[in-house]
């Protein structure tokens, strides 16, 4: 899908009455009996998939219809854009069974700040939409029978207005830059920038600009 010219945009989305309430019952029993190997291969396997998520070309948007608990609020963190519904809680409760949040922690300081990740992962408790979307969590609430219509418009707007190159771009900078020093962060970013005003994109969009058309990306 990362390959496909086609596709610009990733709506991820649930039906039923959760968006994602992590692992199962079954599913962690069967975690008891695994050996550290095993287990490092299977958490290496949902670093894998959020890592995947989080540095995709495309943009991902987290259609949130119901609760989002422990890895299924990892799954919409890692997203680039998250709409939910209004009764929708948000919660990493993994330190209240004896577990912890660590691979959703790396992103998640990335996203909101120590503080807040604080008040989430040691406290453990599920917050409601309305407070995900002061912490950061949520870009907007929206009713749930508008849900469907308004992830859509979004995608759509998205699709008409940007360049899917320069979001993918955007995206990457956003990925790499934090975790590199100031002068090396802004080497890599002017040279990025030098590079992208070579592009085709570029191109098509300053002429549209100047010459006072719309631009049909």
């Amino acid at each position: 899908m990362e390959e496909d010219h086609d596709v610009k945009v990733i709506i991820l989305n649930a039906t039923g009455p959760a968006f994602c309430a992590g692992a199962d019952l079954e599913y962690l029993q069967q975690l008891q009996a695994f050996s550290y190997d095993e287990n490092l291969l299977d958490s290496t396997k949902l670093k894998e998939l959020f890592l995947q998520i989080y540095t995709l070309k495309k943009v991902v948007i987290a259609q949130v219809q119901g609760h989002a608990v422990a890895g299924g609020c990892g799954l919409a963190t890692i997203c680039d854009f998250v709409f939910a519904v209004p009764d929708a809680k948000f919660g990493y409760t993994e330190v209240k069974i004896g577990f912890v949040p660590a691979i959703v922690m790396v992103f998640l300081l990335r996203k909101i700040g120590e503080g807040k990740v604080k008040e989430l992962l040691l406290g453990g408790e599920l917050v409601p939409a309305e407070d995900a979307l002061m912490l950061g969590l949520v870009n907007r609430i929206v009713a749930k029978e508008d849900l469907d219509s308004e992830v859509i418009a979004f995608a759509q707007n998205l699709l008409k207005s940007n360049s899917s190159q320069s979001m993918m771009i955007t995206k990457q900078l956003i990925a790499q830059v934090q975790s590199m020093p100031l002068e090396k962060a802004l080497d890599f970013a002017a040279e990025t920038n030098a590079k992208a005003r070579s592009s085709e994109d570029w191109k098509k969009g300053v002429n549209s600009f100047l010459n006072k058309q719309k631009i049909d990306w």
